[in-house]
């Protein structure tokens, strides 16, 4: 099983204050040679239409030395992981977990953005400080 992230708890803390139930930590996706493990599964209950909504969270915390290189790992990961969901649990939306400095300083640049809308990774920012959902972008 691999190493949390370090905005993992936080992440977790910040999905229950706004209702999710966290289902699975981590969701694990055995692809027969190889397990993929997802930081968070969780799901909220809709009550407008009375369905659930499933999510998964893969949580990056952009503190390396090297933000674009954590970009495009977090993006190759990210776009390996919603593959495999999809075979999985195909009404699961997975997002990318950023916190919010991060969201202010590099994902605003023109280029990031781009990468973002033409994969359509739907992200959720974090504010680490106060521990709650600052943003959800689809």
């Amino acid at each position: 099983m691999p190493a949390k992230d370090l905005f993992h708890q936080l992440v977790k803390t910040a999905l229950e204050k706004e209702g999710w139930t966290i289902t699975h930590d981590p969701y694990h996706i055995d692809l027969g040679f190889v397990d993929l493990y997802i930081d968070l599964g969780a799901e909220r209950l809709i009550a407008a239409i009375k369905d659930n909504e499933k999510i998964a969270i893969e949580i990056k915390t952009f503190l390396s030395a090297s933000t674009i290189s954590e970009f495009h790992t977090a993006i190759g990961q990210f776009i390996n992981y919603r593959i495999a969901l999809e075979a999985e649990e195909s009404d699961r939306i997975l997002y990318l977990a950023i916190p919010s400095e991060a969201y202010k300083r590099f994902f605003q640049y023109p280029f990031i953005q781009t990468v973002i809308h033409r994969n359509q990774i739907p992200l959720l920012v974090y504010d680490p400080t106060k521990q709650e959902i600052a943003k959800w972008i689809r």
